[in-house]
């Protein structure tokens, strides 16, 4: 009896064990939640930029344009004769030629102003030029180059003062007005020391003004025509000033401004009068 059972218990275990391949099981369910993915950034390889603020290109003109008509050298002053100057020396100021230079110098409470001219020659038409040394020089001081300069305080003045800043001034009969205010000049010195150069270039009333060879300004003015050279120093504070001056070379100029022409008018034709 007890293997009767025994042999039936082994087939029904054989008997499932045969159906559970018939229906197999399915899969296991995770129960683990994917994690939601954060999007990756997209790389921006060319941003876009600000369109730059685009300004003016200032025109330069030729130097041949800016000089025009410039000729052969005339002069050559290299400061060694002193009797050509106008030297005076005071407390406060003093004008001398020393190793070639001609040096003004003022040392008292502003106003001051101090100048040396050349006697001669005197000239209308011209372009000169000549280097400025400032050793002391305060943002109140000026200084420059006269020219057209005749007797009763008479010339014109280009003038450079020492906070970055030119202009032109006429003096008559000792009386002086600017022809030209202060314009500002990245040429101008902002203090000392500093080296620069100082060009003038007149022909009638027209005048050219010019440093470290770069155009500034042009004036027109007829009324000086001719006349001498000269340096000054001015100073309009309590600080000292001291310039030298040297190499001063002039040149002829042969040109004409030209005349605008005129435009022609138009004359009516006359109408017939009716005859009655």
């Amino acid at each position: 009896m007890k293997l009767m059972l025994t042999f039936r218990g082994l087939l029904l275990l054989v008997f499932l064990t045969a159906c559970s391949g018939l229906f197999p099981m399915p899969p296991p369910t995770s129960t683990l939640e994917s994690a939601t993915e954060t999007p990756s950034l997209t790389t921006v390889w060319f941003p876009p930029t600000d369109t730059p603020t685009t300004f003016p290109t200032p025109t330069i003109l030729p130097t041949s344009d800016q000089l025009p008509g410039l000729g052969d050298l005339l002069f050559f002053d290299s400061f060694n004769q002193p009797d050509l100057w106008n030297i005076s020396e005071s407390t406060w100021a003093s004008a001398s030629i020393t190793r070639n230079r001609l040096i003004l110098s003022i040392s008292g409470q502003g106003p001051v102003s101090i100048a040396s001219l050349r006697s001669q020659p005197s000239m209308g038409d011209f372009y000169a030029e000549a280097e400025a040394s400032l050793s002391l020089c305060g943002s109140k001081d000026q200084f420059g180059m006269l020219y057209r300069a005749a007797p009763g305080e008479n010339y014109y003045r280009f003038t450079v003062r020492c906070d970055g800043q030119a202009r032109l001034e006429r003096r008559l009969s000792g009386s002086s007005s600017p022809l030209l205010d202060w314009q500002p000049s990245s040429d101008a010195p902002i203090a000392a020391p500093a080296e620069l150069k100082l060009g003038i270039w007149a022909v009638g009333s027209e005048m050219r003004f010019f440093l470290n060879d770069h155009l500034q300004f042009t004036v027109r003015d007829p009324v000086l025509h001719s006349g001498t050279f000269g340096f000054f120093a001015a100073a309009g504070g309590s600080s000292p000033i001291t310039v030298s001056f040297s190499t001063l070379k002039v040149f002829s100029v042969h040109y004409s401004s030209p005349t605008p022409t005129p435009t022609p008018s138009r004359t009516p034709t006359p109408s017939r009068t009716p005859t009655p």
